[in-house]
């Protein structure tokens, strides 16, 4: 072999991998912006996000499902979770009811199939329902909590925040602002995670996921706090900081279950990735698992918790 065949033969994987990365970066960014975007316009818009997250993220959770030879009512599940985001952006107050009602749904539909259910094809249905269709609706719900008296999103709200002396951002909703932050918490202790993980990690965290580590969850934990105390600082939430401390926790350690929880449900099917839609980035289930837990928790926080701290 001649010796001009060495520097392209080594020169190939750098080239992949700076391919890849560059794969990930344009997919992050598009990604990002499409969130931000539906996130500021609220609404139907929102919804119709989460509706094309939900859809294709419960496609990958049931294809895991089959590998271990279950036979779920996939088709009923995903369609009684898009009625779910639907009810959600009509009337939040009626979401919990679905749950049951579909639960009962997928029940039905199992049961008078001409192949005998078993409790794991139940199981996995329902909890496809709940995982995948019911947690991830509270970021419809959470959107959605004290919405502009004039209706809606209006553009020019943003342009007298940023022209006054004070930014005043609790002329935003509250589902706005909640739903920003939340989002920023997550960005700040994914990132937070993998770069202090990648670079000083050593003690790992869970044989679950290996590559994890302490030293990569405590930072994503802390960069969420960090995140959490500036925002609700601004945003004039009472008790700050001690606001934005529970908050912070609560988001970082809700965004590593979630991330832990998918990593067990890929093990458990024996493969690397739930999907390969984003390029560089894997399924779908790969880039939102830390989103899931969080969403029902901040929701309530917001709502529940928050109004008994301003007395």
């Amino acid at each position: 072999m001649s010796p001009c065949h060495f520097p392209h033969a080594s020169a190939h994987p750098r080239i992949q991998n700076m391919s890849m990365v560059w794969s990930r970066i344009v997919s992050g960014i598009v990604a990002i912006a499409l969130a931000l975007l539906a996130t500021l316009l609220g609404g139907w818009p929102f919804t119709l996000l989460f509706a094309v997250i939900i859809f294709l993220g419960q496609n990958e959770y049931f294809n895991l499902v089959r590998t271990k030879g279950m036979a779920p009512a996939a088709k009923t599940t995903m369609f009684v979770s898009q009625v779910l985001l639907v009810i959600c952006t009509i009337d939040g107050s009626l979401a919990d009811a679905v749950m049951p009602v579909a639960g009962t749904f997928i029940c039905f539909y199992l049961l008078f199939q001409p192949k005998m259910a078993t409790i794991a094809d139940i199981a996995a249905s329902i909890l496809g329902l709940f995982y995948t269709g019911y947690l991830p609706s509270y970021w419809v719900r959470m959107r959605a909590i004290n919405n502009f008296a004039s209706g809606g999103y209006r553009f020019h709200d943003w342009a007298n925040i940023f022209q006054s002396e004070k930014r005043d951002f609790t002329l935003l909703s509250q589902g706005l602002t909640a739903t920003l932050l939340t989002f920023l918490c997550i960005w700040a202790a994914d990132i937070g995670a993998y770069i202090i993980g990648k670079f000083f990690g050593k003690t790992p965290l869970t044989e679950i996921s290996p590559k994890k580590t302490v030293e990569g969850a405590i930072f994503g934990i802390v960069a969420s706090v960090v995140v959490a105390v500036v925002g609700t600082y601004y945003l004039n939430w009472p008790r700050t900081p001690f606001t934005g401390i529970a908050l912070g926790l609560l988001i970082g350690v809700a965004s590593i279950l979630g991330d832990l929880t998918e990593s067990m449900l890929k093990r458990d099917a024996g493969v690397k990735d739930s999907g390969q839609l984003i390029p560089g980035h894997g399924g779908i289930l790969d880039r939102t698992d830390s989103y899931i837990f969080t969403a029902p928790l901040v929701y309530y926080f917001v709502t529940l918790l928050l109004p008994l701290l301003s007395f």
